[in-house]
């Protein structure tokens, strides 16, 4: 019995399945709770369908959703076969769609069997929280875990697709960029990426119109800097990050990102001088886990769900480890515990309320992990200390 249950548990396409399986769960148990559980779903379908009328995408519609639309006018596009079904089914699909996209990225990357499995449940919190968003978020982690893969693999075509439907999306995908200096056939990327970005351009002004898209990209940038003022508050569900951290213990919420980004931004670039490291897979792939943490613990728009990045980005260090010492498993536990379980029920109301909400907590485990990344980036032989197997 305990051989059958271990092999369920290390084998990797049980765990999968266990996520597609959750991924429909949580939408239904969505869809069940009424309108205002499913407020972000209603959002995304009607990109789509303000697209079409060509309504402003990013001012608010009460009768339809409470809260704004962020996403850009491409993500009509993507949402447009959920938008036309029913929403218990649109739900579900999209939902599954973002699943099956994030657990393929982690079946391409190039450790053993066991470890994928490992990764996949030691994730699965995390996934579910923002799972129950019904946000991009999972799809999104997928599609930069992708484009690093992809750039390994020497098929810059499916990278630089992968790093623009996050572009065009959410802005975030703009991370994947990261991987640019790994990359062997640069002319490539570069005039393939911009043909597909015109295309990006081009596809929604079929179903409505270019005056329309093009307007809509100056209401996005303008709306992506309100959004940013906004985030910048004491206390509120947004801005749970390295940033809002500081702001929240010092009790200033006018504390600039710039400040923080002074010394963020050379940190997180210093390990790119090590240019005789680029050769091993391991040396890029720690620098995509530096990627996902940074994205998340430099913006001020994070929230709880979504930090399924930023723990990608933990996994991914903890498992190239060739030798997990102590301080690395602690590392992971404080992630687990912290971050993971930080907005569940293993911790009471008044605690969730009072301290990790209050001073961004569920950030502090992501921002040692980061900063033991980079020291690990500046000093380590990645051909001797870390393995992919």
């Amino acid at each position: 019995m305990k051989e059958k249950i271990l092999k369920f548990i290390l084998n990797p396409k049980y765990i999968f399945g266990v996520y597609l399986i959750i991924s429909v769960v949580t939408a239904i148990s969505k869809y069940f709770r009424g309108n205002y559980a499913i407020n972000n779903y209603l959002i995304f379908k009607n990109v789509f369908f303000n697209t079409v009328n060509e309504k402003n995408l990013f001012i608010h519609y009460p009768d339809l959703y409470f809260d704004l639309n962020h996403y850009g006018v491409f993500f009509s596009l993507l949402i447009a076969p959920f938008a036309e079904m029913p929403d218990w089914l649109g739900i579900s699909l999209w939902n599954l769609v973002n699943t099956f996209v994030f657990v393929y990225a982690i079946h391409k990357l190039p450790f053993s069997d066991t470890k994928k499995a490992l990764f996949g449940i030691l994730c699965l919190q995390e996934y579910i929280t923002a799972a129950l968003s019904l946000q991009f978020n999972v799809a999104l982690t997928g599609l930069l875990l992708l484009s690093a893969i992809y750039i390994y693999e020497r098929k810059e075509v499916k990278s630089v697709t992968a790093i623009l439907v996050g572009i065009f999306v959410k802005i975030y995908g703009i991370v994947g960029l990261t991987q640019f200096f790994f990359i062997k056939n640069k002319a490539k990327f570069i005039l393939s990426g911009i043909g597909i970005a015109v295309l990006f351009v081009v596809i929604p002004m079929i179903y409505s119109t270019p005056q329309f898209v093009i307007q809509s990209y100056a209401d996005w940038f303008h709306s992506i800097v309100e959004k940013n003022n906004e985030n910048q508050v004491l206390g509120n569900m947004q801005d749970i990050s390295l940033m809002g951290f500081f702001r929240r213990i010092m009790g200033d919420a006018s504390i600039s990102n710039l400040v923080f980004l002074a010394f963020g931004l050379p940190l997180f670039a210093l390990p790119y001088i090590r240019i005789k490291q680029y050769q091993h897979y391991a040396f890029q792939l720690m620098i995509l886990a530096s990627s996902l943490l940074f994205l998340v613990l430099f913006s001020s728009s994070s929230e709880s769900p979504t930090y399924i990045i930023a723990v990608v980005g933990v996994m991914i260090w903890y498992f190239l480890q060739k030798e997990r010492t102590p301080l690395a498993t602690g590392l992971l536990i404080f992630v687990i515990i912290f971050t993971c379980f930080s907005t569940s029920d293993l911790f009471p109301k008044w605690v969730k309320n009072e301290y990790i909400t209050k001073y961004s907590l569920k950030a502090v485990p992501c921002i040692a992990v980061w900063l033991r990344v980079v020291y690990e980036l500046l000093t380590k032989d990645f051909e001797k200390n870390y393995s992919l197997n």
